[in-house]
């Protein structure tokens, strides 16, 4: 037993015995800084040091966002944001395919870039890929027959004529003289129409601007989209008056004719397109 307490009392005169931290100056030997302290003191400072230090950086990875640094750690705000923005993009992604799409077919209708003997109204499938047995469409004697009778009446009726069908009563863009008309075999699909400069040209109908902006070729061009599928499309303009979107009515002034402002007169070019196909704007507009 007293082996023991003596141990007991040498450690407690350990812990407990007093020393000084002396800082001096080299050269003088000075004393700059002091400290009386024992190992105890010690020994509770640095405990207290590392809880605190402990507590510290636990409460910030628990309850800051620096937690979501941690390699493997999964934050619920972080996976539906996540889970948002990938069905955001998707979204994104399929209007920017038909935004696509119809500004492809927007470039037709200015270019006239279409490929007619490709095209087949009869049928979905292309008239280039269908394959058809030459002997299978040779028309029997009664088919023959009904060929003759209909092309016997056809002959002689001359109050009927095939016209692309448009249920809207179209008012002029401009009055003047047409300098190129229409001709589809040569692939002018517009009419030209001579007006004076600065000539306010107007809407065929009420329907909505898609696309108003300037090319080398044609200059100021506008393109108005209208109901039952009907499109027109205005060229060769000095100034426009409309933008992308906005919404006119019939007879509502889109621009003022005009192209390079060098000469007193201009000539408008005007383009009438239904369902996709172009048709001759003269059958159902009256330029003079």
């Amino acid at each position: 037993m007293s082996a023991k307490r003596l141990r007991k009392q040498i450690i407690r005169k350990k812990l407990f015995t007093k020393n000084r931290l002396v800082i001096l100056n080299e050269d003088s030997f000075e004393e700059i800084f002091s400290l009386r302290l024992n190992l105890m003191n010690v020994f509770v400072g640095l405990t207290t040091v590392s809880i605190v230090m402990i507590a510290l950086t636990t409460y910030i990875i628990a309850f800051t966002p620096l937690r979501e640094y941690i390699p493997g750690y999964a934050s619920t705000k972080l996976k539906r944001q996540a889970t948002e923005n990938a069905i955001q993009s998707d979204s994104l992604i399929k209007v920017l395919e038909e935004e696509k799409a119809y500004l492809a077919s927007i470039k037709k209708v200015l270019t006239g870039d279409l490929e007619h003997s490709k095209l087949s109204r009869d049928s979905i499938v292309p008239a280039g890929q269908q394959e058809l047995d030459p002997e299978k469409m040779k028309p029997n004697d009664a088919d023959q027959k009904l060929r003759e009778q209909v092309a016997l009446e056809d002959k002689y009726n001359l109050f009927e004529k095939a016209t692309p069908r448009v249920n809207q009563v179209l008012f002029a863009p401009v009055h003047g003289s047409i300098t190129a008309p229409y001709n589809a075999a040569k692939k002018h699909l517009s009419v030209e129409i001579a007006v004076a400069n600065n000539t306010p040209v107007k809407s065929i109908a009420a329907g909505t601007v898609v696309l108003a902006d300037w090319t080398p070729t044609n200059g100021n061009v506008l393109v108005v989209r209208h109901n039952d599928g009907i499109i027109s499309v205005y060229k060769r303009l000095a100034v426009l008056n409309k933008v992308q979107g906005d919404v006119v009515k019939s007879g509502e002034v889109l621009a003022q004719a005009g192209f390079d402002g060098k000469s007193g007169t201009a000539e408008v070019h005007f383009e009438l397109w239904k369902d996709g196909y172009p048709i001759n704007p003269t059958q159902f507009i009256h330029f003079d």
